[in-house]
Formats: C-alpha cells, structure tokens, sequence
C-alpha cells in the first residue's frame, strides 16, 4: 500500500500525468478487517444505547422510584442525554489523539473504556436499596459512556474511509450504520426474549442487569479484532511525511483547529443535526413512544421497532452503494426533503392506534432514514483533510450529536408530557429536515473522489495503471 499527498482535482481533470506512486492500492482483505473492526465498535456502542431505549420504562422504575410512569421515562431519558454532554469532551480528547498516535490505537483504547462502563451500569444497585445513590451512580457510568463513545464514531468513520476505495467508499461506510442497527436490533432482541421469558417483578429485580453484562465478551471481541488491525494507508504516509513536525500538530490547540476548520464544521453540524434527530426518534424515544405514550403496549412496540430494522439492514447498505454511482448530496437532499413533507403524515399514520397503518408510517421514517444512515460515514469524513480529520469530526459530530441528537428523546418526550400534542415529533424531524436541506446545498460532491490530502484509492494495481494510462 503506498500513498503519497497530491491534488484530488488535478487527477480528476487528467491536467498532469500520474504514475503508479501517486496512487494508493489498498490490499482488499484488510478493507474488510477494516470495516468490519470499525462496525464491530457500533454494534458494542448502539447495543448499549438499545438496551437503554427499549427498557426505559424498566430503567424508570429501578433508578427512579417514587415518582409518576411520565416523570420516570423523562428523568430516564434525561440520563440518556446527559451522557451526550461530555461526548464533546470526549472528542476534544481523543480526536486529537488519534491525529496523533494513530486511529488504531485511540479505537482499542475507546473499545476497552465504552466494555467497562457497560458492564459496570449492571452491577448499580436500585434505589430501594440504596436511595438517591443509585441514581447518581447511574449518572456517572452514563458520563463515563459518553466520554468514551465521544471517540468511537468519529474515529470509525474516519478508519473505514481511509481503508476504502474512491468509488467504494459509500458502499463500506454504510456498514458502519449497518453496525448501528444491528447493535439496536440485537438489544431489542434480547430485551423482548426477556420480556417473554420474566416475570415483571423479576425483570425489576435483576432481569434488566443481563443485557448489560453482555457488554463483556462484545467488548473483548471486538478489541481483539480492532488489535490485529494494520494503521490506515493515509494516517501512515501522512505520518511519513510529517514526522518532524508531529509533535507541533498534535499540541495544536482545539480553538486554533475549529478557527481553521469553521465551515466545514458547520457542515458537520448541520448533517449530523439531521441525521442524528432521525436516528434517535426512531431507536431511542419510538419504542417508548408507542408503549408509553400511545398505549400499544410493550410487546407490540418492540415488535414493530425490530421489523423495522431487519428492513432498515440491506436499505441502509443499499443506500450506500447508490450513493457510489449517484453521489452523496441527492440522496441525502431526498431524505431531507422527505422530512419536511411526509414526517407529519407519517405521525398521522402512527397515532392511528391500527397496527397496520403504524407500520406504515414508521416504515416511511425509516426509508427516508436510510438516505442519512447509508451516506453520513462516507460523507462526513469526506469535508476535512487528513491530518486533522479525525479530530474535526469527532469534535463537530460530537457537538452536533450533544445538543440535538441525544436530547431528541428527552425534548420530545417532555413536550408531548406537557402540551399533549402527540405531533410533536414530526414537527421536530421536519424541522431537523429543513435544516438538513440548507446544510446539503453547501456541500461539495464526494462520491468517486479521493479524500481531502489523499491520492486516488483502488482496489487493485490493474485498477491503478488503468488510471495512469488515462491521465497522460
């Protein structure tokens, strides 16, 4: 694998002659050790966060006895979204950090912190048995979470990217979000195989610990996975051309990288905004949504939650590999727009209380979801350069994520608590995809192009003359 810095547009438009150096060959076997460490991660991380989601009724009665079923899914949530707020802190840290010593490395050291912390949320006593203790507990291992996974997507996006092809790209991402799913899914799973096997006196008493605990051998799993990867070929030729002053752009100040980085920040927001706001209002707060809010019931949410991701699995992959031909912006602008139209009927549909018809309109959400989940791997790492890639990303999806992703759940739950309006959340998601649309139009095409600072990635040395041949 070689990589040597060059102008992604010079090669593009052919204007000079190329040779087989300028051109990275990534070796296919360790593109797919790569994407699949990388979704691995997200499996472990959305395991958890799912766990989280679909037991929060359980969660309430445990940490939060005393008060009203509504203020119990609130003060729930609210724990939920507390862990967002250091997920920016977590960014600032380790996203520099794997500017510096390396993606590999800062994603074993997140993979460890984000087992440990999971693990630890089972062991927490109630607060029968120890009182408002538990609740704080809970609080800090939630922190701890967020901290961790304040690294963990940004730094797999960023691996997957620099490990795939130009015209791949999309395709290899998208199974960061398959990741995703599959991890929401696996905790909705054994959630309900719970549910089904328990009592509701024994998921109370110690039921609702055991998903926690499969956090461990995930967790091992996946860092002996993540150790036996190779560096990126981009963070390696980078490295080699920097060395003398690597110490001097790993010190930089964070100030000084988001002065620097300001629109292509803003870009970050403003997609992450979008993409997280759907995320979190259908895996997050819908389960709830239905059972709580609606009245379905548990049983009946969480069946309809997990249909809808065995659906959303090849749709978001699909998505992805569309993107490769069709590029990242139409696909995304569709989603958006999407939002804006048919998020309020889609609610209508789901507050039909008709099965059927509530399907329907979370089968539309997730549709429109898919152009966000199939397109934002390969997106997002595409707006910044390599040298400071990982760190731009982490601390803008962070920022983004902290603010109006986590809380999704936690705002929209305490406005239909207190203005009764069960719209609320499609006048949220359209809001999100007004907001979506503006920030798409001021993107840059990616698909098909090298990454900022990178040459041309392929996958064979075939594939390489072939583009040498064409450009002179």
């Amino acid at each position: 694998m070689t990589e040597n810095p060059a102008n992604a547009a010079t090669v593009a438009k052919h204007e000079t002659p190329i040779s087989p150096d300028d051109i990275t060959v990534i070796d296919p076997d360790m593109h797919k050790k790569s994407v699949r460490a990388a979704a691995l991660g997200n499996i472990m991380e959305w395991f958890d966060f799912g766990v989280y989601s679909y037991l929060a009724t359980v969660i309430g009665n445990v940490f939060f006895a005393g008060t009203s079923p509504s203020l119990q899914l609130v003060a729930t949530f609210g724990t939920f979204a507390a862990a967002f707020l250091v997920r920016p802190i977590g960014g600032m840290v380790f996203g520099p950090l794997g500017d510096l010593i390396g993606r590999q490395k800062v994603l074993a050291i997140t993979m460890i912190i984000m087992s440990v912390a999971t693990f630890c949320l089972g062991l927490i006593p109630s607060y029968n048995s120890i009182g408002a203790a538990a609740p704080l507990l809970l609080l800090l291992v939630r922190l701890v979470q967020g901290f961790s996974t304040g690294g963990e997507y940004g730094g797999a996006a960023t691996f997957i990217a620099e490990y795939s092809p130009d015209k791949q790209r999309g395709f290899a991402g998208s199974f960061l979000e398959v990741g995703t799913i599959t991890g929401y899914l696996l905790g909705a799973l054994l959630v309900t195989l719970l549910n089904y096997l328990l009592s509701t006196n024994s998921m109370l008493d110690w039921g609702w610990r055991l998903p926690f605990f499969v956090s461990a051998p995930l967790g091992i799993f996946g860092l002996y996975i993540r150790l036996k990867l190779e560096e990126t070929p981009a963070f390696q030729a980078h490295i080699e051309k920097q060395e003398k002053d690597e110490k001097e752009r790993g010190s930089r100040g964070v100030m000084a990288l988001l002065g620097q980085n300001l629109g292509a920040l803003a870009q970050c927001i403003g997609l992450v905004l979008l993409f997280n706001v759907s995320n979190y209002m259908l895996t997050a707060y819908m389960p709830s949504y239905l059972s709580d809010t609606l009245g379905l019931g548990d049983h009946a949410s969480l069946l309809l939650v997990i249909v809808l991701m065995f659906i959303m699995l090849p749709m978001t992959a699909l998505c992805g590999r569309i993107t490769d031909t069709l590029g990242r912006r139409p696909v995304i602008a569709l989603g958006a727009a999407g939002l804006i139209v048919l998020s309020y009927p889609a609610f209508l549909l789901i507050t039909s209380h008709q099965i059927g018809l509530v399907f329907l309109g979370l089968l539309i959400l997730g549709i429109l979801h898919g152009c966000f989940s199939g397109t934002m791997p390969s997106t997002l790492p595409a707006l910044f350069a390599t040298d400071i890639r990982y760190s731009a990303l982490a601390i803008g999806f962070n920022i983004s994520v902290s603010l109006f992703g986590g809380t999704t759940p936690l705002i929209n739950a305490w406005l239909v608590e207190k203005t009764g309006n069960l719209m609320i959340p499609a006048f949220y998601m359209a809001i999100a995809g007004v907001v979506g649309l503006v920030t798409i139009w001021t993107v840059k095409e990616s698909a098909k192009r090298p990454l900022q600072g990178s040459h041309p990635a392929v996958h064979t040395h075939a594939e390489a003359r072939e583009m040498v041949k064409e450009s002179r």
